[in-house]
């Protein structure tokens, strides 16, 4: 019995040496060995995995960066949304295009005031899975449903639902402008914008491109249509898609003529300063007469002239 036990031990010790012999040949055989860049690039990223870049993750867009520096001298074409890739570009030993921070815009203010419930959905908190079965409980086919799905997606806990309007809030100071909200959202409302100068943008809070009149039956906010905005840009920036007024960011200069003629309040303007209040005319007052300085008075000399003297 105890040979036998023995002589087990003896033959799965050999055979353990044997294939522990054989997996080291082939691991050398087939052995990779990663370019130590990999490991730097992937250490200037934010390391998210959130796919805005359009790859699988931080660790997948630093080796497309290093194998695209070692082919063509280059980086061109790939970019991070919430990093500058002139860091990663430093490490290959490249020069990458000025970084231009990009933020997620919510171009829907069809809020609970804005667009009152016509009907109350009872279903699947899910915004594709609702926005096959109904058009919304304000009535717009193209507005935000309010289900958080975006929400859900972020992976910066940048957006949070609120509870007054129903509708979704980005935190400026959390997004990095990945695109994965805007990716989720089924209707296209959300849109990754540069954040512009000074962190001021324009845009038309709005996606509805149905006639005004069904607009304006659904939500007293939407854009209608008016081509208003459109007539007093001076910098040809805004485009008539449809019925429906959009401003692009690559020629927008932030003047805000568009704002202030839109008659329905379509047009946002984030981070402006407040205008000044006009001071409002006084109806039925007097007008206020300022007293004019009364004249010096003027001294008048006058010379008295001797009589003529004779004498005698």
């Amino acid at each position: 019995m105890s040979n036998t036990l023995f002589i087990s031990l003896a033959v799965l010790g050999i055979l353990g040496g044997i294939l522990a012999v054989i997996l080291y040949f082939v691991a050398q055989k087939f052995k990779v060995e990663e370019n130590p860049l990999i490991d730097e690039a992937e250490a200037c990223l934010p390391g998210a995995n959130c796919g805005g870049c359009g790859f699988a993750g931080c660790r997948a867009l630093a080796e497309a960066c290093v194998k695209q520096a070692a082919e063509k001298g280059n980086i061109d074409g790939l970019s991070c949304p919430g990093t500058d890739m002139g860091k990663v570009a430093a490490v290959l030993g490249l020069t990458a295009a000025a970084f231009e921070p990009k933020i997620a815009v919510v171009r829907c203010n069809g809020s609970c005031q804005n667009s009152p419930s016509k009907v109350h959905y009872e279903g699947a908190d899910i915004c594709a899975f609702a926005t096959t079965l109904y058009a919304g409980e304000g009535g717009c086919s193209k507005g935000c449903l309010g289900l958080g799905d975006c929400v859900k997606k972020c992976n910066f806990d940048a957006l949070h639902i609120d509870k007054e309007t129903g509708l979704p809030v980005v935190d400026s100071d959390k997004c990095v402008g990945c695109g994965v909200c805007a990716k989720t959202c089924p209707r296209g409302i959300i849109e990754v914008r540069p954040r512009g100068k000074k962190d001021r943008r324009v845009f038309v809070c709005c996606v509805n491109t149905d006639k005004g009149a069904l607009v304006t039956k659904n939500c007293s906010v939407g854009c209608i249509g008016c081509q208003k905005c459109l007539k007093e840009c001076p910098f040809e920036a805004i485009e008539m898609r449809g019925n429906l007024a959009y401003i692009d960011p690559a020629k927008c200069k932030a003047c805000g003529k568009c704002v202030k003629v839109c008659p329905r309040g379509s047009i946002h303007a984030i981070n402006f300063p407040a205008p000044k209040p006009e001071t409002p005319a006084l109806q039925g007052a007097e007008p206020v007469v300022k007293p004019q300085p009364k004249p010096e008075p003027v001294e008048v000399k006058t010379e008295v002239k001797p009589e003529n003297t004779v004498t005698a």
